[in-house]
């Protein structure tokens, strides 16, 4: 079999063994849930309902007048307990409103289906994404209506739907390719009619063989779509490795795919928007894995958005003695948890725990100038120089070695001998680029 790859990157060990034959179950309802108005990259929403209002499940409870904004909708039908700033996944806070459940899961009156596809236009398409809160849930959470709103100097030829999965324990989109392949390929037609694409490519990497096989059997009598195989490794579902891999176009340093005429999506998201043009149902649940050598049963879960974290970590037999971190996401780019009381929001893929014993002392040292983190990084940057750069606090030098196109993968920590920190400092290091800039006017 022929794989696709793109040139650097890192083989890091993926244990997804431990749940890529688990099939994805529903999660048992919660009591309340906790809805963050803050769950996509844009603006804030504000809330639409009050302490004591009653609400439906797929009910609008927080909007925005921006464009790039995505609303947020009741999980759950119940009584809204308050409203009140929470601690997030990402370590921030942001106003939350809480919802105690009732038995009734009451669908709230819009939730229907829109119509077929065929008798929808892309406007409406577009209109009905935004209006159900969608976001790129491979974790970046930016509204997918904004993506698919393509300018009117860009044209889309090329429409990628991305199911590599690259970050290692998590299986979620394997499982839903295997599992739910008609609902896939149908929110890939409604997006690429959305967004004008006239082609498209299904990404799968080559550790997913069923995926493959699932994929590749519900395209067979499309023409403009194929599945296209890519070598395992990371960070291969990074939208630039894959366009580069797929395409051979090459996003230019600060651009995006459309200035290749490129769109990428997420197989979750995909799902998730065959949903609305079948029922209606705006994005009030998603899957996640929640694994490690910490759970008892590791497992691939279908969750209502706003469930604490820990209730899903007992259904999934609860932690072992010796638990030494949580971490939403996966081990590469998700972010640890000092309290299992955050919720999970639509972002959110995995719980990752792990033992004591799984976690090496990290203590840095200094850099021994191996070059290794310049070997492995898929945007070409020099990590040994910018980290160096942020210890300094050399802003303008950080700035001239293009840290703002980092993208946070991870890789030049993973192979640094020295356990420097990088892609920490890079963090930072953009942060204080963006900073001056934005003073700079």
């Amino acid at each position: 079999m022929n794989t696709l790859t793109f040139k650097q990157g890192i083989h890091p060990d993926y244990h997804k063994e431990l749940t890529r034959d688990k099939p994805l179950k529903k999660a048992e309802r919660p009591e309340r849930v906790v809805i963050p108005l803050q769950q996509h990259i844009g603006a804030p929403n504000k809330p639409l309902v009050k302490k004591g209002d009653r609400v439906k499940m797929g009910q609008k409870i927080g909007d925005s007048d921006s464009f790039v904004s995505a609303p947020v909708h009741a999980s759950v039908s119940g009584v809204v307990e308050e409203i009140k700033k929470v601690k997030t996944p990402v370590g921030s806070t942001a106003l939350a409103i809480i919802i105690k459940a009732d038995e009734e899961d009451e669908y709230a009156d819009n939730v229907k289906s829109p119509g077929k596809l065929e008798d929808l236009s892309p406007e409406k398409l577009r209109k009905i994404i935004r209006e159900a809160g969608m976001v790129g849930m491979g974790g970046a959470m930016f509204p997918t209506h904004v993506k698919l709103s393509v300018p009117d100097d860009k044209k889309v030829d090329y429409f990628i739907l991305n199911g590599a999965e690259c970050e290692p324990y998590l299986t979620v989109d394997h499982r839903t390719m295997i599992e739910k392949a008609d609902d896939v390929l149908l929110g890939m037609k409604v997006m690429m009619k959305a967004s004008g694409a006239e082609k498209g490519i299904i990404a799968v990497e080559d550790n997913k063989p069923e995926a493959i096989e699932s994929m590749k059997s519900v395209v067979k009598d499309e023409p403009n779509i194929e599945v296209k195989v890519f070598e395992t490794k990371y960070p291969q579902g990074g939208e630039k490795m894959l366009i580069k891999a797929a395409l051979g176009r090459e996003v230019p340093m600060g651009g995006l795919p459309l200035d290749v005429g490129v769109i990428v999506n997420n197989v979750t998201t995909a799902v998730t928007v065959a949903r609305v043009i079948k029922e209606g149902m705006p994005l009030v649940e998603r899957t996640i894995t929640v694994t490690g050598s910490g759970i008892n049963e590791p497992c691939n879960l279908i969750y209502r958005i706003g469930t604490p974290i820990q209730e899903l970590i007992d259904q999934a037999g609860g932690l072992k003695e010796k638990t030494a971190k949580i971490v939403l996401g996966g081990p590469m780019t998700g972010f640890s948890q000092s309290d299992t009381s955050v919720a999970g929001v639509k972002g959110t893929s995995g719980i990752l725990v792990m033992l004591e014993d799984d976690i090496p002392d990290y203590t840095s040292q200094p850099c021994i100038r191996c070059a290794r983190c310049v070997d492995s990084c898929p945007m070409y940057l020099m990590p040994v120089q910018l980290g160096n750069y942020v210890e300094q606090d050399m802003v303008d030098e950080m700035d001239e070695y293009n840290i703002l196109n980092c993208i946070e993968c991870g890789c030049c920590s993973y192979v640094c001998p020295s356990n420097r920190p990088l892609v920490h400092y890079m963090k930072i290091g953009k942060a204080e680029v963006m900073a001056k800039r934005k003073n700079e006017g």
